[in-house]
């Protein structure tokens, strides 16, 4: 069968590989769709510390049960189900208190073992999740995005009537303004650099964007707040360089959620963290939060398909990494179908 496989940092194609089997507690799943992610462009740059190669990249994906495991139940052959990529131990501390995605043994798939670019997967049963009739093969394999969305919302707490504002109008920022306005947050304001993503943000139902490069945005957002602040800031831009203007935003009791995985240190003013009581939190990858998303894309409160600006068969892979490299103006999310 065929994958889109990493073997180096910049060597990547496609490939003949053998089909694999599913071992006791896994199923086989024939893959439909997937979706290319932030994080698959860092494991092929090398930018991945927890990546072994080779490796068959992938976390976000769809398609049909194939083939049961031994001792599998719940499941069946021909179910339609999207795979959580979050493989933990259910024994450490995290896996304890219920945070399974911070496990200290933590696997994720198509990052420590094979993803979803390829024709069929083994993935551990548990991590299969059943699809509604009405939510298609190629939405569900947008469900875990719409996840990593939800969980750093709920790290950060919104009560009725918070503000929210969004750095960065990348995927990542535009799933998590899709998700703020599927909970009920209404007043979304959305910063970047680009002005093709800040025109897709208002698209998809911005209160209001500010261009960074051309805007004073701690200004503007001082005047729209009357001073007060904002209480809700998504770092989606993941730019270390930007936490000090975070702290000076927020309001007093605000929450600001990081999801990047920069290495580079950040300067942190304690004082403006401990005067106004400040909460930063960290958020990674999914706290079992596939139920949420596929209950919300099932009821019509997410349209994931709006962010799709790209169908590609598996073949034409290495042509859109091309494309993300160089023209990632050109793209939102874009989709792979490997199978039908």
């Amino acid at each position: 069968m065929q994958a889109f496989q990493v073997s180096a940092p910049l060597d990547y194609t496609i490939t003949e590989v053998e089909v694999p089997q599913a071992a006791p507690g896994e199923v086989l799943v024939r893959v439909s769709y997937a979706g290319i992610c932030g994080s698959d462009m860092h494991i092929i740059h090398g930018d991945n510390a927890f990546v072994r190669f080779p490796r068959i990249t992938g976390h976000e994906f769809a398609g049909t049960i194939e083939a049961l495991g031994e001792g599998v139940e719940g499941l069946s052959i021909g179910d339609r189900v999207c795979i959580d990529p979050v493989v933990n131990c259910g024994e450490c501390y995290p896996c304890r208190i219920g945070r399974p995605n911070v496990c200290t043994a933590l696997q994720v798939i198509g990052v420590h073992r094979n993803g979803g670019f390829e024709e069929r997967v083994n993935v551990p049963a548990r991590n299969a999740h059943h699809l509604p009739e009405n939510v298609g093969l190629d939405a569900a394999a947008l469900v875990e995005p719409y996840t990593i969305a939800a969980n750093v919302l709920d790290r950060m707490q919104p009560i009725p009537g918070d503000r929210l504002l969004i750095f960065g109008a990348g995927v990542i920022g535009l799933t998590i303004l899709q998700m703020a306005r599927a909970l009920g947050i209404e007043d979304i304001t959305v910063t970047d650099v680009i002005d093709e993503r800040l025109s897709t943000a208002r698209e998809l139902g911005a209160t209001r964007t500010f261009n960074g490069s051309e805007e004073d945005v701690e200004a503007a957002i001082q005047t729209l707040t009357a001073g007060e602040g904002i209480p809700l800031i998504a770092d989606a831009a993941c730019v270390p360089a930007l936490l000090p203007q975070m702290l000076r935003i927020a309001s007093a009791a605000g929450r600001i959620g990081l999801i990047g995985f920069n290495v580079n240190p950040s300067d942190l003013v304690q004082l403006e963290v401990i005067k106004k009581e400040l909460t930063l939190v960290g958020s990674r990858l999914n706290n079992r939060k596939f139920p949420e998303v596929i209950d919300l894309m099932a009821s019509g409160r997410l349209d994931p398909l709006a962010l799709v600006s790209h169908r590609l068969p598996l073949a034409e892979m290495p042509g859109a990494i091309d494309m993300l490299d160089h023209h990632p103006e050109r793209a939102r999310k874009v989709l792979i179908q490997i199978s039908i």
